[in-house]
């Protein structure tokens, strides 16, 4: 028997967190969105603001279900506004350490009966699980970016991860919208353990010289089809969270052809992490995107 979701809480207010609060608020749910001070909460709002904007301009929804929607999302700048949540999703930066301690501060405040979930995409979910006290209601709920378009959810249970738990996350990500594929808690899991390397092994073709970032780029979604190149993905993914899935691939399945490119470390060590810092293998400091390469 699946465990009834009605609230939900989300840790994190930065893209991801907002657009799991975005999504759910859509679907009916009440939302509490929780950062660590109120201004990226604000900031956060203020993205979901825009983004449904957008969608009631397209014809998606009507300005009467965004403010209905809207209206469901409240903010809460410490973890006892989780107090009532059924589900709480963590949507925090893709770094163990962060995610560890976020999970041993906001267990005491969540009831005994919620289940707690992470978004990441690649860490160990029977190790995050061990760091928190209900590791039965624990599960990996890994949402695609960005969150309002992208279709797709991974469901990864641990090695403790309870049927109930597992049904009543399977019936969230129906409610809401949006298709689960079920993945073996192995590093990276499916997607990114097939994405991320692709995209490591174009930062190569261009560490090596093969080409440069527009012909890589180019090459890419012209003669493979895909809708973006993959070092304007990896700008748009950023690149720390990209070279901490290759981090933990190669440390996860110990074999070279997880290495992270070089190039790819020095651009993380020089704060060029993509978009959200303005600058990666592209500049977006001007009117239009410029290669960095």
């Amino acid at each position: 028997m699946a465990f009834e979701i009605k609230r939900i809480g989300i840790i994190g207010a930065g893209q991801m967190g907002n657009g799991i609060a975005h999504v759910c608020a859509l679907a009916g749910y009440d939302v509490v969105l929780n950062d660590i001070s109120p201004d990226r909460i604000r900031a956060g709002l203020a993205t979901i603001n825009g983004n449904m904007v957008r969608q009631v301009a397209k014809g998606l929804y009507d300005e009467d279900e965004k403010q209905r929607a809207l209206s469901r999302i409240s903010g809460a700048d410490s973890y006892t506004g989780l107090d009532d949540a059924d589900l709480v999703i963590e949507a925090a930066v893709e770094k163990e350490e962060v995610k560890r301690r976020i999970f041993s501060e906001v267990c005491p405040h969540l009831k005994p009966e919620a289940i707690l979930a992470t978004n990441t995409s690649s860490i160990s979910i029977t190790r995050l699980a061990s760091t928190t006290d209900r590791p039965e209601r624990f599960i990996g709920i890994h949402f695609m970016n960005p969150v309002p378009l992208m279709q797709l959810v991974e469901l990864v249970r641990g090695i403790a991860t309870e049927d109930e738990t597992f049904d009543s996350s399977k019936e969230f990500v129906t409610r809401i919208g949006k298709t689960y594929a079920v993945s073996e808690d192995f590093p990276a899991f499916m997607v990114n353990r097939i994405l991320l390397p692709m995209i490591n092994e174009a930062i190569y073709t261009l560490y090596e010289g093969v080409g440069s970032v527009d012909a890589i780029d180019t090459a890419m979604r012209l003669g493979a089809n895909h809708p973006m190149g993959p070092l304007q993905l990896a700008d748009f993914i950023g690149l720390d969270t990209c070279l901490s899935i290759m981090q933990v691939l190669h440390e996860g399945l110990a074999d070279s052809k997880y290495r992270p490119c070089p190039l790819l470390v020095k651009y993380v060590e020089a704060g060029w992490l993509g978009r959200k810092t303005q600058r990666g293998f592209y500049d977006y400091r001007g009117e239009k995107p410029v290669p960095t390469r």
